[in-house]
């Protein structure tokens, strides 16, 4: 997680199955407005079974990360149109 995403609240989530796809708000350098980045990240239990989140992905996961991916994009360029 970087400093912005802990400070900043989501815009919107975007899931599919273990698969999130997260817009965010950012502010541009010197009061030049906003701009929308997108996270995305798998979560999987450990050997524990304690929930635990990574960016690395498998070969199955691939077509969620895709779509999940797709919304936030479309998201993100239909808000911007408006």
């Amino acid at each position: 997680m970087t400093q912005n995403e802990s400070t900043n609240q989501p815009v919107k989530k975007f899931r599919a199955g273990a698969i999130t796809a997260t817009v965010w708000d950012n502010e541009a350098k010197e009061g030049e407005g906003t701009y929308k980045t997108v996270s995305f990240e798998r979560s999987y239990k450990d050997k524990e079974g304690a929930w635990q989140r990574t960016t690395s992905l498998r070969m199955n996961d691939l077509p969620k990360a895709s779509l999940v991916l797709q919304k936030a994009y479309e998201y993100i360029a239909l808000a911007t149109e408006a």
